[in-house]
């Protein structure tokens, strides 16, 4: 009979102030879609440095005949300098950081790109502008900087280069779009929270000769102070389940049916099983923050 009546003073309330519920769940739900956003966002970059790290190889180019780095200054890279790199990456200072490397030559450098472009570049490109390379996995990727320090200035070595270097802009650049989805998540959710805490008051002095009944009569304060608190909570829960439908529906045809069969370099994407684990924490978000500024807005009302 108790709990009835809260729910009954709660849905009344609800009744009362449908323009402003309506608010606050729209509120509510942009902003916690952004905080969901953030979220797969930070997990996508994870997945994409853990498939690239593990992949990413580090690049030794022996010098071509129009090399400009000081090392080449003798033209193409000579079989006893090729040696000698082989010579180091099998030293026992070098070896047990990788993990396998492959030289490849001129002529299957020319080859590769022949497969990659086309034979219309056929009459563009030739082998002797290729480098001869070494391409070197990495048992920990994050020693890459060794082979740099060890090859680079070598004689008949133009270039060192990590692969990985060339994905930080892009990792950079999603971090950057990540931040600004959790400042403007803020940004939102402190509204949310002004605006549940103003519905509130609102609701609490549409029926302040109610409350001041219920307080001649004995009600104790968390007794009032309940149904308050659930309308905010309402209201919440309803804008999280919003949000939690925007950002099914942003996997599902966002990045599942468009992002995936056309953004080819990326192959690991957040699909619903990662969803799984952001909405039960966007629901969370948004009901315990209603809770807290109905709580937070009730008692000092009650108070005045």
């Amino acid at each position: 009979m108790r709990i009835g009546l809260i729910l009954g003073e709660a849905l009344s309330g609800l009744r009362r102030n449908v323009s402003m519920v309506i608010s606050v769940v729209l509120v509510t739900f942009v902003s916690l879609t952004f905080v969901g956003a953030a979220m797969l966002m930070q997990m996508q970059i994870g997945k994409m440095q853990d498939y690239w790290v593990d992949r990413a190889q580090v690049a030794v180019y022996m010098c071509t005949s129009n090399s400009p780095a000081p090392t080449c200054v003798d033209g193409v890279a000579s079989e006893e300098q090729v040696a000698l790199v082989q010579e180091k990456l099998d030293s026992a200072a070098l070896a047990p950081l990788i993990r396998d490397a492959r030289f490849e030559t001129q002529d299957e450098a020319y080859q590769n790109v022949i497969d990659l472009l086309g034979e219309d570049y056929a009459s563009i490109v030739t082998a002797d502008q290729l480098n001869q390379t070494f391409w070197i996995n990495l048992v920990d990727q994050s020693q890459s900087e060794v082979i740099i320090e060890a090859f680079g200035g070598m004689a008949g070595v133009e270039e060192v280069a990590d692969q990985l270097q060339y994905l930080d802009p892009l990792f950079s650049a999603l971090t950057v779009a990540t931040y600004l989805a959790v400042g403007i998540a803020s940004l939102m959710l402190v509204a949310a929270v002004l605006l549940i805490a103003t519905t509130i008051r609102l609701s609490a002095y549409a029926r302040r000769r109610e409350l001041g009944i219920m307080r001649l009569v004995g009600a104790s304060n968390r007794f009032i102070q309940t149904p308050f608190i659930l309308e905010g909570v309402f209201a919440a829960f309803i804008g999280s389940l919003l949000a939690c439908g925007a950002i099914i529906a942003g996997v599902q045809f966002g990045v599942n049916d468009y992002l995936r069969g056309r953004v080819e370099f990326v192959t690991t994407w957040v699909d619903l099983g990662d969803t799984a684990v952001v909405l039960p924490i966007v629901i969370l978000i948004g009901v315990v923050l209603a809770a807290v500024s109905a709580g937070f807005a009730i008692r000092r009302w009650l108070r005045t």
